[in-house]
This record gives structure tokens, C-alpha cells and sequence, in this order.
């Protein structure tokens, strides 16, 4: 059975004051998009907030106002699926930093002019913040639980430690505490790509009409190898050449991988920012939630009183079981209940984002406790 696409349901809080931030600055004149789905209740209990990956957004079901497709977890939001919207209110929040309505590097600064790199350095606490001040515009005081993977697994653990009070349950996917040495490098490649393109201009490139495309698109193929495992591109790829009635060699597009990734690359520049890349994956590397703790991970969730559920796969290298079963050794520690899982799927990272029934399984179990 299909379903027809749900449009685009876009909203925006413009936040009365400055929000301020962990570089010790306020970010003024800020705004949020979101969008909500299904009904809030009369107690106001049954809100669930999820948070969305690195390049990600807000319209987790609506249609992308930019490329028409579906919203990117549609398979899983929705009436009668694994998170509910026929029993949860559901808001998914744009995180500020961001190019898809929130403030971001492209926003007019208080001048008019596009803040570019003047645009103060964020945190994923930053993020989370930005969550906060929507939720207390809505008028929800606390969460049935909120939910992310990957960047919004790691607002997930931030909200759950810094702002306790605000969820009774936290869901933690395919995620980390923090980021390893090569996790930074990655995407220390991708931020290198971007500056080295001329068209940068150091981040003044908003008035010639064109931005680092050629930077954003590498930057985006070496992060796209990242969120795959060898396992699925061996079997969606292999080796195999581009049909073509005559075999070239050269540096053209040769093999299949290649014309995918490019392809991947060149589209992302459509639908993204260059200085929102540089700066939300600078806020996932300056990521430690134990190191804003005191330096033990047990001690950002000693508040806390939700219970919690990690799941980890079998194929992610980028955030592997290990830095999962991390954040549950600190859970245990401080005393919280969290069930923790480990899935089998074959397509690397990106597993949270395609179709593993055993993790909407774990999902709608979760929840419905």
C-alpha cells in the first residue's frame, strides 16, 4: 500500500532573545524551523523530539522543499509505524548552524549582510539549546522521549544529560560520545576540500552567486564512503566498469563507484551550505560529553532518571558497537536502566536511515514501554 507524499509543513520560532552559547557569546535574532506531526495531548506528555544527522533537517516526513523527495525517515514516521503519530506529537527540529530555515552562516547577521564565517563557533549543546527554547515555545515542560542518530544521537545523549529534566526516555542510535582521532580527520579532509576551493572566498561567497562546489562535492564523497560499509559497496559495486560501447582509460568515471559517489557529491551542492559543513561537523569533533563532565562519562548522567536504549550495527566502522557499549558501561554506572542492542545489517552507518526491520522492532518496543 502507498501512501500519497506529505508536503512540506515547515514552521519557525523566532526566539525573543539571544541564545546563548557555549564560546561564551549569544547568537542574536534566531530562528527554528520545524515541523510537528500528530496530535499533542491534553497532559502535554506525549511529544517525542527527534534530531537529525549532519546534513539532515527538519522534514523527517514532509517532502524536501529543494529536492521533492521524502522526508528522510518516512519509513518510520507516520501513522501506525514504529514511532507513532496517531499516539506521539512528533516535532523534528532544523539545528542552528544549519541552511534549512534555522540560523546558520547563510542567515543575515544584525548588519543585513550574511554572517559567513563570523558566525560564532557552535556546540552540539548549542544544538540541544536551540531544542530547548522550541519546546518551552510549545509549551512541553517534558519529552516521552527523544531520538536520534548519529549528530542527533549525539544531541540525544546532550539533552539527556544536560537538561535531564526535559525527557523520561532517551533513544541513542548508531552513535558516540564522542569522536574519535579519525572521525576529526575525516572531517578535517572534507573542511580542507571546502577552503581549498577558490570559489570559497573565505566564506564570502554569498553575493557572486557561487559557492565551493567542487570543495562541498569532495567533502561530500569522502564523508558519503564513511556512512557505507565495504560489505555493500563490494555488493552494489564491486569493480565493475561503466557500460560503455568503447573501454577508455583515463580519469573519467571508470568504474561504477566512482560515477555514484560523484554523483552523490554533485547533488549534495544543491541542497547544502560549504560554511554550514565547515560548521556543524567542527561541533561534532569539539564533542566530548565526558569532558564536560569532569572528565568520567558516568557524571553527565548522574541527573538523570529516563531510561535509555542504544543500538549499535554489526557494519558501522564510523561509530562502531564499541563506542556504544562506552555510553552503556557509563549508564550502568550511574545507575540508569538501559537495554542496548547490537544489529546485523549490511549497510554500513547508514543502516539507521534504510530498511532493517529488527531496528523498527526496537523502536516501536521502546517507546511503547
Amino acid at each position: 500500500m502507498t501512501t500519497a507524499p506529505i508536503l512540506d509543513e515547515s514552521k519557525v520560532l523566532e526566539l525573543a532573545d539571544p541564545l546563548p552559547l557555549d564560546g561564551g557569546q549569544s547568537l542574536p535574532g534566531v530562528r527554528i524551523a520545524y515541523e510537528t506531526h500528530g496530535t499533542l495531548n491534553e497532559a502535554r506528555n506525549n511529544a517525542i523530539l527527534i534530531c537529525h544527522a549532519l546534513t539532515g533537517d527538519h522534514h523527517v516526513v514532509s517532502n524536501h522543499p529543494k529536492t521533492g523527495k521524502p522526508g528522510w525517515w518516512v519509513r518510520m514516521v507516520g501513522p501506525g509505524k514504529p514511532i507513532d503519530t496517531d499516539r506521539f506529537h512528533v516535532i523534528c527540529a532544523n539545528v542552528i548552524g544549519s541552511c534549512m530555515g534555522s540560523t546558520g552562516p547563510a542567515s543575515p547577521a544584525p548588519d543585513g549582510e550574511p554572517w559567513g564565517m563570523r558566525f560564532p563557533v557552535i556546540t552540539i549543546r548549542d544544538m540541544v539549546r536551540g531544542h530547548i527554547a522550541l519546546l518551552d515555545a510549545l509549551g512541553i515542560e517534558s519529552l516521552h522521549a527523544v531520538v536520534g542518530g548519529s549528530m542527533g544521537g549525539m544531541q540525544v545523549l546532550s539533552l539527556a544529560a544536560n537538561f535531564p529534566e526535559r525527557t523520561r526516555a532517551a533513544l541513542v542510535i548508531a552513535s558516540t560520545a564522542r569522536h574519535s582521532a579519525q572521525n576529526i580527520a575525516f572531517h578535517e579532509v572534507g573542511r580542507q576540500a571546502i577552503m581549498a576551493d577558490p570559489e570559497w572566498r573565505e566564506g564570502k561567497y554569498y553575493e557572486h552567486g557561487k559557492g565551493p562546489e567542487k570543495g562541498l562535492a569532495v567533502a561530500r564523497m569522502a564523508a558519503h564512503i564513511t556512512y557505507l560499509s565495504e560489505e555493500g559497496l563490494t555488493a552494489k559495486f564491486g569493480r565493475r566498469l561503466q557500460d560503455r560501447a568503447e573501454k577508455t582509460f583515463g580519469f573519467d568515471a571508470d568504474f561504477q563507484i566512482e560515477s555514484y559517489l560523484r554523483y552523490q557529491g554533485l547533488s549534495f551542492t544543491d541542497r547544502f551550505d560549504a560554511n554550514s559543513y565547515l560548521y556543524i561537523t567542527r561541533a561534532m569533533d569539539y564533542f566530548d560529553l565526558a569532558e564536560e563532565h569532569g572528565g568520567l562519562l558516568a557524571n553527565a548522567f548522574a541527573q538523570s532518571k529516563a531510561r535509555f536504549c542504544l543500538v549499535s550495527f554489526d557494519t558501522d566502522w564510523l561509530y562502531p558497537t564499541a563506542e556504544s557499549r562506552n555510553v552503556v558501561h557509563a549508564l550502568n554506572a550511574a545507575g540508569l536502566p538501559v537495554s542496548f542492542v547490537e544489529l546485523s545489517a549490511p549497510f554500513g552507518h547508514d543502516s539507521f536511515l534504510l530498511d532493517v526491520p529488527a531496528l523498527d522492532r526496537v523502536i516501536e518496543g521502546f517507546l511503547k514501554q
